[in-house]
């Protein structure tokens, strides 16, 4: 039988089995726990250590805008997003073609803001989105519509003293232009850059470039148009005095009187500038020939044309006709007559 002592010793030893098993168990949580926090904050410095931030830039695809509409302002065609991950991930989407799909397909003529954080894009796990830029894009969305605006010309400049501008003709004379229905409202004409008509002496087609707002350069692109630049000689009525008349097939000596004639012509003032005399520019002349004299005969006068400068037109002139007189000389002698004595003298008529 057992004693006393050893019926009391039995559960100590048993109480100290429970209490030392209960220390390494303990123990081994604590290392567990240890380790594991250990594992835990060297995943984070490794991971944390291979984060990387970026920014990216993403262009907007707008998808399903009805035909009948479009878009007519400038508006940001691209959002600047900055991405955290992992750098193998991040070095992995600077591969990718990425967008941000804005579907446009119920849109209507109005002013449509769009938030930029709203848009999807489409990322691995692991990255994150730290902002986009710009935060909002404002669309103004119209009508389409054509219209055929003139185009207009622009000068700087004069031409030639003695010369003016007749006339500018483009082509084309019209621009056909597809845009927004507002904007294409209120262009009621296209205008050139400055044709310079400087000095010009003569009549000239250039190509010039039309001068276009930003919105409608976008519409249309660089455009250019031919234009056709007349420019003539002034003319003006004058009377020229003093052009002299000369003779043709005269068979012997005469004079003409009178023996200058003045003319009135259409005639370039350029013309009349440059020319040493005015009378220069004309000939006058008349025909003789054979016949008894003194007698009238009519003067026929002509321009000179001179390269280069317009046609002078003769509108009339006077005299018409000239007298053609026979050349003065010596006075002829009288033949010597013997008087007869029955002749009789004629009677001299006494003036009244």
């Amino acid at each position: 039988m057992e004693t006393m002592d050893q019926k009391n010793a039995a559960p100590m030893k048993r109480a100290a089995l429970v209490f030392f098993s209960c220390k390494n168990r303990c123990k081994e949580l604590l290392l567990a726990f240890v380790s594991l926090s250990l594992g835990i904050m060297i995943w984070f410095l490794i991971v944390g250590a291979d984060q990387m931030d970026t920014t990216l830039t993403v262009p907007i695809e707008f998808l399903n805008l009805p035909k009948q509409l479009v878009i007519y302002n400038q508006y940001q065609k691209e959002v600047n997003v900055t991405l955290r991950g992992p750098r193998s991930i991040m070095q992995e989407m600077r591969s990718r073609n990425l967008s941000l799909p804005v579907d446009l397909s119920k849109a209507e003529p109005d002013t449509v803001v769009i938030n930029t954080d709203s848009l999807p894009l489409p990322l691995p796990s692991g990255l994150a989105v730290l902002r986009m830029q710009p935060a909002s894009i404002t669309l103004s969305i119209d009508e389409l519509v054509q219209k055929q605006i003139p185009v207009t010309a622009e000068t700087e400049g004069k031409v030639a003293l003695g010369y003016e501008l007749k006339d500018i003709v483009l082509s084309p004379d019209k621009i056909p232009v597809s845009g927004p229905k507002a904007l294409l409202e209120r262009q009621q004409a296209l205008k050139t850059y400055a044709i310079s008509l400087e000095g010009l002496t003569h009549s000239v087609t250039t190509p010039v470039h039309l001068n276009l707002s930003p919105e409608l350069a976008s519409l249309i692109g660089e455009t250019t148009v031919a234009a056709k630049i007349a420019v003539k000689e002034i003319i003006a009525e004058k009377i020229i005095h003093n052009i002299p008349v000369s003779i043709r097939d005269a068979e012997g000596p005469v004079t003409l009187k009178p023996e200058v004639i003045s003319v009135f012509a259409s005639i370039s003032e350029k013309l009349l500038a440059d020319a040493e005399t005015p009378g220069s520019l004309f000939q006058a002349s008349v025909y003789v020939g054979s016949g008894e004299l003194p007698r009238r005969a009519p003067v026929e006068v002509f321009a000179v044309q001179t390269p280069g400068h317009e046609q002078t037109v003769i509108k009339s002139y006077t005299p018409q006709e000239v007298d053609i007189l026979p050349a003065s000389g010596p006075p002829v002698p009288e033949a010597k007559t013997e008087a007869k004595p029955d002749a009789k003298k004629p009677e001299k008529k006494r003036k009244p």
